[in-house]
């Protein structure tokens, strides 16, 4: 479980789980390049992490639904760091929409962060990790299941799954090994698709979640329950463990 001269890049660091994710890499001893959009709130994730701990994080601007800055910002952390080792790639987004009549802007946002930004932050990854490493995606249970509500978001993150799926069979010979986590845990995300739903489709779905969820029949902590499984899958423990989806949801689906 520790991260020590291991060289990282995290998309999405400036809030949620990114955020605890940076942390929990820095805190076991890793170097890490902490990527996101919001250029104000990453500099601040990245000062908070970097106090008291044996690792070290820097910031570097990063739109991973556009592939040039994907280019770029992965070859500046690559040169400052030395190498590669390590994609945690958690940037995503959600927007609620009428599965009857999905706007354009809200399909064509969804896709191009949530899976052409998966495809350029992975193939820019494969370029650095000369000698081998681990790429951690993200998924979504909405990915796997029905879900009311929540059909466009869901579709996206099955588009993840199988690019996470397939590719980690390709690039096996490489020693890079690609998963994908799918977790169920409170982040900012969570709380605007909270607010986009009705009175009663909120009951609803706190009622499923009380009912469904074994493990205290609610969402998880992203620093107790999610960033131990991320320093897991960063770290050689992990070495044999590729292509899988992995749920980190108190119990709430099985994967087959």
């Amino acid at each position: 479980m520790e991260l020590k001269n291991k060289k990282i890049i995290v998309t999405g660091c400036a809030q949620g789980i990114g955020e605890s994710t940076l942390r929990a890499y820095v805190a076991a001893g890793a170097q890490v390049a902490a990527m996101d959009v919001n250029t104000e709130m990453g500099n601040a994730a990245v000062q908070n992490a970097n106090k008291d701990t044996p690792g070290s994080a820097f910031f570097l601007k990063c739109d991973v639904s556009n592939r040039e800055e994907v280019d770029t910002a992965f070859d500046e952390a690559a040169d400052q760091m030395g190498g590669l080792d390590v994609l945690a790639n958690i940037a995503g987004v959600h927007r609620h929409a009428p599965t009857h009549e999905v706007p354009d802007e809200t399909l064509e946002w969804l896709f191009k962060v949530n899976m052409n930004g998966t495809i350029y932050t992975n193939g820019a990854a494969y370029r650095h990790m000369t000698e081998g490493g681990s790429i951690i995606n993200f998924g979504s249970e909405s990915g796997l299941t029905a879900e009311i509500n929540n059909a466009v978001y869901g579709a996206s993150k099955a588009a993840v799954h199988a690019w996470t799926r397939s590719v980690a069979r390709e690039w096996g010979e490489k020693g890079i090994r690609l998963n994908a986590v799918l977790p169920y845990i409170v982040t900012p995300m969570y709380a605007r698709f909270r607010e986009a739903l009705s009175k009663e489709d909120l009951a609803a779905h706190d009622k499923a979640t009380a009912e469904q969820i074994p493990l205290g029949g609610k969402f998880g902590d992203a620093d107790k329950d999610l960033a131990p499984v991320m320093v897991f899958l960063a770290g050689d423990g992990s070495r044999f463990i590729t292509g899988q989806l992995i749920p980190v949801d108190g119990g709430l689906i099985s994967v087959r």
